[in-house]
């Protein structure tokens, strides 16, 4: 892939803020809620969901330059990329453990003071 034009990395770059910024709980992934398009997709969808708080699924499947410039910002090879509260924290490989230890449930409860959904 050809290195991307900075003008180009500046509006993706601005855009996923964007993405960020209006989402508690975003992924960027392959597929769709409705329809992921592989098993690490499934995985973080059905992790994120025993919570009851929304999270937003951003399909980044066959957008390479988008992808490009979120491993970039993220610093980090692989997707899904799950961000929370505007902070980046990996994938459930890394989400998992801090469940367990409960840390994942206290970000959670700062993001969302009012609980899980009805």
């Amino acid at each position: 892939m050809q290195e991307l034009e900075q003008s180009a990395k500046d509006r993706l770059k601005s855009e996923i803020e964007k993405e960020i910024s209006e989402n508690k709980i975003i992924f960027y992934g392959k597929g769709t809620k409705d329809m992921p398009m592989c098993g690490f997709t499934v995985e973080t969808i059905q992790f994120l969901s025993q919570y009851g708080y929304p999270f937003e699924v951003v399909n980044v499947l066959h957008d390479m330059e988008k992808r490009a410039v979120l491993t970039e910002m993220t610093n980090w090879p692989t997707l899904p990329k799950v961000f929370i509260n505007g902070k980046f924290y990996g994938d459930t490989d890394i989400l998992g453990p801090m469940a367990e230890n409960g840390e994942l449930q206290a970000i959670l409860k700062e993001a969302f003071p009012e609980g899980p959904a009805a």
